[in-house]
């Protein structure tokens, strides 16, 4: 018995390490999908879009009265002021008495610069600021008491799987190269694109290429998948940079759905062609269960 009992020890060692192993990808991979549906739902998030108002030349009059360029929800004054467009200078005029609040404060006429926080108007539950799309300029409107956070009931996915996370070789260009991605709205965005991230998966040699996000890599990608099981339009996947060996792990359990998959008022990226991988990518968010 002494000598079989340490024996015994050894041989469980390696399935003790793999147990291990796998309670913490499933602990890490529970609480990456509770932080996920914490910024869906957070003031920031996607859940509480209520409109998308693309701005004409001239002057765009908003309120929730008919008679305005812009119409907004009823629970909106009916007349809260306009927007003056001109070229590429747009300047934002609140009507007296609508109770419009900007940072705490009444807001006053002011030159508006599009996706900057200061920028942000209020009403009661409403909250609003201008974003810039391929040179077009759009109030995007949130309502923190959209019926769409009370209705959510989170995200179906595929079972987390460690065989999911793969090593990808990055093969990084001389010098980053533009790469344009439409949207759904029609435009084009410019991304920076730095390499090629190269892997296998579902038994096929794959190719990937990334965009420059800050300190990550940020990828569009399409699969077998799209349209069935998964988002039509495709999903989303970060990545840290590569190391000094040039390897990228790609964990595909950590691709989501874009933000198009949980409101019209959206202006996703679609997965760009060298994106559109001839493989189902069984891991990561399904379209179903919001």
């Amino acid at each position: 018995m002494r000598l079989i009992l340490p024996c015994l020890f050894i041989l469980l060692l390696p399935a003790c390490g793999t147990r291990e192993k796998q309670d913490t990808f499933k602990r890490e991979q529970e609480q990456w999908e509770q932080e996920r549906i914490a910024r869906l739902k957070s003031d920031s998030g996607w859940l509480n879009l209520a409109g998308l108002y693309w701005l004409e030349e001239g002057e765009n009059t908003f309120g929730s009265d008919s008679s305005n360029r812009i119409v907004f929800p009823a629970k909106a004054p009916a007349r809260m002021g306009k927007y003056i467009l001109r070229g590429d200078s747009l300047r934002f005029m609140p009507e007296d008495g609508a109770g419009i609040m900007n940072g705490g404060v009444p807001a006053t006429e002011m030159a508006i610069r599009p996706d900057r926080t200061g920028n942000v108007m209020g009403s009661g539950s409403l909250a609003w600021f201008i974003i810039e799309r391929g040179g077009r300029y759009a109030i995007r409107l949130r309502d923190f008491e959209n019926p769409a956070l009370k209705e959510f009931r989170g995200i179906e996915s595929f079972e987390a799987d460690r065989k999911w996370n793969v090593p990808a070789e990055f093969r990084a260009f001389p010098e980053p190269v533009e790469m344009l991605i439409a949207t759904v709205t029609g435009s084009v965005e410019k991304n920076l694109c730095p390499g090629i991230l190269r892997f296998e998966a579902g038994g096929k040699r794959l190719e990937l290429h990334p965009v420059l996000a800050g300190d990550r890599l940020f990828i569009i990608f399409a699969d077998e998948t799209n349209g069935l099981e998964t988002y039509g339009g495709g999903r989303f996947l970060y990545t840290e940079l590569p190391g000094k060996d040039s390897t990228v792990m790609i964990d595909f359990n950590r691709a989501y759905n874009p933000p198009c998959a949980f409101t019209p008022f959206a202006t996703c990226p679609l997965p760009p062609r060298e994106n559109i991988l001839p493989v189902r990518i069984e891991a990561g968010e399904k379209f179903g269960g919001h």
